[in-house]
C-alpha cells in the first residue's frame, strides 16, 4: 500500500505535473457535463465538426503569440454563430452546412499556421495535445471558462433537455429553440476550447462524447446520467495522465484510450443494457428508454 501511495504522489513534486492534473480533471469534468446534452441530441458530428472551427482561432492566436484559449474560443462561437443562422434556411440540412463552414475553418488554420516559424511543431501539439506544456495562464482560463460552462448548463439544464426531446413540443410551449440551439454550439464550443490542449484537435471528440455515452449505458435517468458523465470523464482523464507519466507515453492518446476502456467495459458489463447483463426477451426500445424529468 506504501508504494502504491508513493507512485501516487511521486508525479506531484513537479509543477508542471499539478498544472496538467487540474486542466485534466477540469477538462473530463466540463466535457462530462456539457457531452451529456451532446448524446443525447445525438450531435457527435458537431463536436467533431466545432474542433476543426477553433482551429484558425488557435492559429490566429499562435502567431500573434495571445492566449491560445480566448482565440480559439472567439473563432469557435462565431464560427458556431454563422453555421446557426445559416442553417435556418431549410433547404440546406443542418450536417451539410456545418460540414461545409467547419471544413473551411480548419482549413484556414492550417494555412494560417503554415506561415508561422516553427510550423510542424505547433501543428502536432494542436493536434494531438500537449498537456505537459501548459502554463499557469492557461490554466487559469480553463478554470474560468470551465466554471462557466458548469453555471450555464445548470441554469439551461431543463430548457435544453426539452429542446432536444421534443422540438416541436419545446416551441408549442414558447421555449426559444434557435437560442437554446445557439447556447448548446457556444457551450460544445467553449468546451472543446478548454480541452485541446489536453488531447489535442484529433482525439477531444472522444473526451466529449465518450464518457457521456458510457453514462447512458449505465443508468435510464438523465438526471443520473448527467452526474456519471463527469465522474467518469475528470476520472478517466486523469488515470490517463498517471498512466502517461508512469510509461512515459503520450499522455492524449492514453486519457481517450482509458475513456474507451471505461465505455468498452460499460457496454459488456452495464447493469440492465450491458451486452452480458441485458435481460433476455427486452426489446431495444424498452432498453433505450430514459426517464427524464424537465423542468422550465
Amino acid at each position: 500500500m506504501t508504494a502504491v501511495l508513493d507512485a501516487l504522489a511521486a508525479p506531484w513534486e513537479y509543477d508542471f505535473w499539478r498544472r496538467a492534473l487540474l486542466v485534466a480533471l477540469l477538462s473530463g469534468l466540463v466535457c462530462g457535463v456539457v457531452g451529456g446534452h451532446v448524446v443525447l441530441r445525438g450531435m457527435a458530428f458537431i463536436g467533431d465538426a466545432v474542433a476543426h472551427a477553433v482551429f484558425p482561432g488557435i492559429a490566429v492566436a499562435f502567431v500573434l503569440g495571445t492566449n491560445l484559449v480566448v482565440g480559439g474560443a472567439v473563432a469557435g462561437v462565431l464560427t458556431a454563430l454563422l453555421i446557426a443562422v445559416v442553417a435556418q434556411n431549410r433547404r440546406l440540412k443542418e450536417d451539410s452546412v456545418i460540414g461545409i463552414f467547419f471544413a473551411a475553418a480548419f482549413g484556414l488554420g492550417i494555412v494560417i499556421l503554415s506561415a508561422a516559424p516553427g510550423y510542424g511543431g505547433s501543428l502536432e501539439s494542436f493536434l494531438f495535445g500537449s498537456i505537459l506544456g501548459i502554463s499557469d495562464g492557461d490554466v487559469v482560463s480553463v478554470a474560468v471558462i470551465g466554471a462557466i460552462l458548469l453555471l450555464a448548463t445548470a441554469l439551461l439544464n431543463g430548457r435544453l433537455v426539452a429542446a432536444s426531446l421534443d422540438r416541436e413540443q419545446a416551441r408549442a410551449v414558447g421555449l426559444p429553440v434557435f437560442w437554446l440551439d445557439i447556447a448548446l454550439y457556444v457551450m460544445v464550443t467553449l468546451a472543446i476550447v478548454i480541452s485541446l490542449q489536453a488531447v489535442g484537435n484529433v482525439l477531444v471528440l472522444a473526451l466529449l462524447v465518450t464518457p457521456a455515452a458510457a453514462a447512458r449505458l449505465l443508468t435510464d435517468r438523465l438526471g443520473v446520467m448527467m452526474l456519471l458523465a463527469p465522474a467518469i470523464g475528470a476520472g478517466g482523464s486523469v488515470l490517463g495522465l498517471y498512466l502517461s507519466y508512469a510509461f512515459d507515453l503520450a499522455a492524449g492518446g492514453l486519457i481517450v484510450l482509458t475513456l474507451t476502456g471505461v465505455f468498452v467495459l460499460c457496454w459488456l458489463f452495464a447493469p440492465r443494457h450491458g451486452l452480458l447483463t441485458r435481460p433476455r426477451g427486452r426489446g431495444p426500445a424498452a432498453a433505450s428508454r430514459v426517464q427524464v424529468e424537465v423542468s422550465s
